[in-house]
This record gives structure tokens, sequence and C-alpha cells, in this order.
């Protein structure tokens, strides 16, 4: 009899654990057919001009400073975005984790970001981080864009190049220019925030379609303020003219349009 009550204990128990089973099964495919279909992507695309002229700005081609009257030759041209986030229409804001960005001049696709996992609603704004936290600066050896094989890290002073322009010039002493632009703190911080609001427009994002969000800026600008590379060639650490020669680029950020 014990045996009997024992085999009928442990059947009991199985079918409990089958029929269990069988009721989490339609939740679980229920959650993933939602996950597939309230998320999107953006694309944000980063042109560069070169001063008013709306010229592409290109490396290893002759350029001429419009406000400097100097010949550059850029043969590198990269800089940090960050930290984005979308406004939504009801006014909540949706921010990417891990958002990290190096924009290479020498690496087309490195122009166009690619924000994923957008969940699906209507944005009026975006904000953006040129440059890295302060809290990356000071955490130690990273992956992806914030890798220091990118040669964007001084390994002399913990922090990240923010810019980085170099380049050949006849107007300069040495033959050369080098804009090494960083810091992260103080009043030299070069940190800066930027929004904008697609001009009225509106970001529309879904699992049908990937909308893109067009930028331009002027890397002209890094001299419009500080002295030309006749006087000033090398900015190679954290100070005030790193802080004005990156402010003057970062003010020349503009929103052209949107594709849908």
């Amino acid at each position: 009899m014990n045996n009997k009550l024992y085999i009928a204990f442990i059947y009991a128990m199985v079918l409990m654990t089958s029929l269990n089973s069988c009721k989490k099964d339609p939740d679980n495919n229920n959650n993933n057919n939602n996950n597939s279909a309230t998320f999107g992507s953006v694309k944000v695309e980063f042109e560069h001009l070169w001063a008013m002229s709306g010229a592409e700005f290109k490396l290893n081609d002759t350029l001429l400073h419009p406000m400097k009257n100097e010949k550059m030759f850029f043969t590198t041209f990269k800089y940090y975005v960050s930290n984005i986030k979308f406004k939504k229409s009801d006014g909540t804001w949706w921010s990417q984790p891990e958002s990290y960005f190096l924009v290479d001049v020498s690496n087309p696709t490195s122009l166009i970001l690619t924000v994923n996992n957008v969940p699906t609603a209507t944005y009026t704004e975006m904000k953006y981080t040129l440059g890295v936290d302060s809290l990356r600066n000071v955490s130690g050896a990273q992956t992806g864009a914030l890798s220091t094989t990118n040669n964007m890290f001084w390994s002399w002073n913990s922090g990240y190049i923010m810019i980085k322009a170099e380049g050949k010039s006849p107007n300069s002493s040495t033959g050369d220019f080098a804009l090494h632009l960083g810091g992260f703190k103080g009043a030299n911080n070069v940190v800066t925030e930027k929004s904008t609001n697609f001009g009225g427009a509106t970001l529309n994002v879904n699992p049908s379609a990937t909308p893109q969000i067009h930028m331009s800026a002027n890397p002209a600008k890094l001299w419009h303020t500080i002295e030309g590379v006749t006087t000033k060639s090398k900015i190679m650490m954290p100070g005030a003219d790193a802080k004005q020669a990156a402010t003057d680029f970062y003010n020349s950020f503009n929103f052209e349009h949107l594709h849908p």
C-alpha cells in the first residue's frame, strides 16, 4: 500500500509541473512578440562642411582657412559623441544606455550613428553630449569607442581626447599642426551637452522604419577664436585654448533635416 501511495504522489507532482509549464509558455510568447513590436532604431548622420562655403570637408585635401588665410591639410579628424537622449511628445525622456560613439572622418561608417532599441513613439527633441562624461574619464580600461586602441586617451594624464585634429600646413613653423583637445573638470571642462528640436518636425520611431537625423559641423571653427597655425599649431593638453577651440567647434553643430 505504501508503495502505491508513493507512486501516486510522484505521478501527481509530475502532472502539476507539466501543467505549470504549459501555463507559462503563452506569457513568454506574448512578451517576445511585444518586445519585437515596440522598438525601433534611429540613425544620426554627421556631415562636415568647411567654413561658410558649404563645401565638403575632406581629409588629405588642401583647405584655406577663411579667417586666418592659412593653408591646412588634415590627415586626422575625429571626436566623441555620447549620451544620446530623445524626448517623447508626452514630455518624458528616453536615454540610450552605453551611448558612446567615435566619429572619425577617415571611417565613413562612423559618420552615421545607429541608436537601437528606441521605444516606439513620437519624439520632438534630441540631446547629445560632445565629449565623454567625467565618470568614464576615470573608469580605467574600457572597450568599443572608449578603447585606448583608438588613440584617444592620454596615458600620461587620465582622460579622453575629445577632439583630435592633425595635419600639415606651410604656415606652421614646424610644417604641421596637432590639436588634442580634452579636459573634463573645472574651468577647462570641454564636455558639452547640445540639443535640437528638429526644427519643429517630429521623429516617428516604429519597428518598420529607421528615421535619420542629419546634422552638420564645421571643423574650420577650431581656429575661429584662438590664434591660427602660424602661432598656435600645437595644443596637447587641457587649458584655456583647448576649451575655447572645442567650444567654437561644438557651437558649429547644426540640425539640417529629418529623413522619415
